[in-house]
């Protein structure tokens, strides 16, 4: 009998990732919700998602496995809300929480770990002085408690840019905050947390050093680290550029943060359930810290999975899911490395065309496994666009794998030289010169 799986914010893309598993056909995956449900809406009510949820989930008439997430809040919240209460193996939802509060996060994170934590404070930024709240010296970042995607988020060099900054927050903050605060209702809030709920914001040290997260899981108490990636920042280290696996860091940094990850995943009482922790390293100081923690796997990562071990991270917690942690090292694909590519621009304009399906086709036809998806939409200004970061608007997505750096690097290029937008300030997108990246 097949084995039945439901999966939050399901879309074609995705799902051919999912089918990319081992012993893919003794499996089904059903959607519980799509995409434009709980990953792109402005603005949505926690619980009224969760009860459409449950009536979903109790309309299907057969047993079910298990339940899959690969967004970030809401999914990442309601995966563990209805896995307790159908029975399914995940993490405890005051676990996940606990990891999605960045103030909440960050106090436990120095309770056990002061020296990978950065200096911080909660800043309310409705309060009538915000600024006299910073305790941290700038420059600093600023962002709301729960977003994504860097939404709402910003560097901050003065009282000036501070000032600035919190009149976009408190315009936008709420879209997210809100429902937030839904989902805290649904558990005890230590004291210590105090007022800080999702329509604050923390505003933290800046980190320097070179960007990697790992990705893992744990069943049981049993730790594994399945993959570790590179996340490269464009060379004003404000706006993602590319996500590049397998991790070139020394294999003494890379020991070194999956170490730490254990001890703060179990610190926070958090099991059963894949992850995803972001790391700094300064390589001139030999030290690290702690950027976020994620509760899930990133669908950002799944193709350059199934390229270098040919399963995507999707095989994880399906495996946790029926009392199984993965060892991907098991697994080869066609190429040694692979990256997500985000293609950029940092002027605003609308975009008036766009590669079309037939052209996006020949291109992937002559980029063998490549895959290109367009994130912006035809005649809309790029600031418009939905979960922008504060200073870049993503055009593309491109996916790509190679034997080597080197050539990763020059296929990416080649590629986006081929993609043929048009902008009503007849710029291009930013390709970015990369250069290779070595320690």
């Amino acid at each position: 009998m097949p084995k039945h799986f439901f999966v939050l914010g399901l879309d074609p893309l995705r799902r051919s990732f999912l089918e990319s598993i081992r012993d893919a056909g003794e499996y089904r995956f059903h959607p519980l919700f799509n995409i434009d449900e709980v990953v792109n809406p402005t603005t949505f009510d926690y619980d009224a998602t969760l009860e459409e949820a449950r009536r979903r989930l109790d309309a299907f008439s057969g047993p079910i496995t298990g339940i899959l997430g690969h967004w970030d809040f809401p999914s990442s919240v309601l995966l563990p809300h209805l896995s307790r209460e159908y029975g399914l193996r995940s993490a405890s939802l005051e676990a996940v929480l606990k990891c999605e509060h960045k103030y909440w996060c960050r106090l436990e994170q120095r309770k056990l770990m002061p020296e990978w934590t950065p200096e911080f404070c909660a800043v309310n930024p409705f309060a009538e002085k915000p600024l006299e709240q910073l305790t941290v010296d700038y420059p600093l970042w600023l962002k709301p408690i729960k977003a994504h995607s860097s939404f709402l988020g910003f560097r901050i060099e003065s009282a000036e840019q501070f000032n600035d900054a919190l009149r976009s927050i408190r315009a936008g903050i709420h879209s997210f905050g809100d429902p937030f605060n839904q989902a805290l209702a649904h558990i005890s809030v230590p004291k210590e947390v105090g007022a800080v709920d999702g329509n604050w914001c923390i505003a933290e040290q800046i980190i320097t050093g070179k960007q990697c997260g790992i990705e893992g899981a744990l069943l049981d108490g049993d730790y594994r680290v399945h993959g570790i990636v590179d996340t490269v920042k464009d060379n004003k280290n404000r706006s993602f550029t590319r996500y590049d696996y397998p991790s070139v860091w020394p294999r003494q940094a890379r020991e070194k943060i999956c170490n730490a990850g254990a001890e703060l995943l179990r610190h926070m009482g958090f099991d059963n359930s894949p992850f995803g922790i972001e790391f700094f390293w300064d390589a001139k100081t030999n030290t690290f810290k702690v950027l976020e923690i994620n509760t899930r796997i990133s669908q950002s990562h799944s193709d350059q999975f199934i390229k270098v071990h040919g399963v995507s991270n999707h095989q994880v917690p399906i495996d946790l899911a029926q009392g199984r942690i993965t060892d991907l090292g098991q697994c080869r694909g066609n190429y040694n490395t692979a990256a997500k590519f985000m293609l950029r621009r940092y002027s605003d304009a609308v975009l008036e065309r766009a590669p079309s399906e037939e052209e996006i086709k020949h291109i992937e036809r002559e980029f063998p496994h490549s895959k290109v998806v367009i994130t912006a939409t035809r005649d809309r200004r790029l600031s418009e666009q939905p979960m922008q970061d504060s200073y870049s608007f993503e055009i593309a997505n491109i996916w790509l794998g190679a034997q080597n750096q080197q050539e990763l690097l020059e296929k990416y290029h080649r590629l986006a030289d081929s993609l043929h937008f048009q902008f009503s300030d007849g710029g291009e997108p930013e390709s970015f010169q990369f250069n290779r990246v070595r320690y």
